[in-house]
């Protein structure tokens, strides 16, 4: 028997490190994907048209909104970010353990309506770190690096309201404490009880002696 899949959302500050650490956990884990987010932001250099984001105009993103295809939504700087439900539902039926990449707005919409999911926040070792890894990206204005620290302050208040913890300082410890994390979560007695199911009613069976 088939268990239904377990929804995680992660959620960080950007400079956190969180989109190198979900790629590196689904390339490593298996039985796991990552839910593709469409948002109204422009596309960067690099990236892929429904791998990276489904890209669609602000008027496309309205049209959605009001057909109630998203899970959740929000606006994150001056773009929008939604979650498309049809796709993230497919893969929990399917028995595939699915990762949402949204901000603590989403995650908050997503407990509130599927409140057996679970949420992990990943915060930097230091804000003199998490500036550092953002002006190393070299493709922000000081003003829009300047907003986005005002922002992780406001992103990481929100903490408390996650299941997990983790600190990305060491990349390969952090992978290795969300990895944790899907293993326990996999090795659950109503996960388990589901997967076993051929297994366990031919241990509790009388020998007959």
């Amino acid at each position: 028997m088939m268990s239904r899949g377990i929804l995680y959302i992660i959620s960080a500050p950007s400079g956190a490190g969180k989109t190198s650490l979900v790629k590196q956990l689904n390339a490593q884990v298996a039985n796991l994907g990552v839910s593709v987010s469409h948002t109204t932001r422009a596309m960067r250099d690099g990236e892929t048209d429904g791998k990276d984001y489904c890209f669609v105009s602000g008027d496309e993103f309205k049209g959605m909104i009001d057909e109630g295809e998203f899970l959740e939504y929000a606006q994150v700087f001056d773009n929008y970010y939604g979650t498309s439900q049809q796709s993230v539902e497919m893969n929990l039926q399917n028995g595939i353990d699915t990762i949402l990449e949204i901000d603590w707005q989403g995650a908050r919409q997503i407990k509130h309506m599927l409140p057996e999911s679970q949420s992990i926040f990943i915060l930097p070792p230091s804000i003199a770190v998490l500036e550092s890894r953002l002006r190393s990206r070299g493709q922000d204005s000081e003003a829009i690096i300047a907003r986005r620290m005002r922002d992780a302050v406001t992103e990481m208040s929100h903490y408390h309201e996650f299941d997990y913890l983790v600190v990305n300082d060491d990349f390969e410890q952090a992978l290795n404490e969300l990895k944790s994390i899907l293993l326990a979560n996999r090795l659950k007695q109503e996960r388990q009880h589901a997967t076993l199911a051929d297994l366990i009613p031919q241990l509790m069976a009388s020998s007959g002696d």
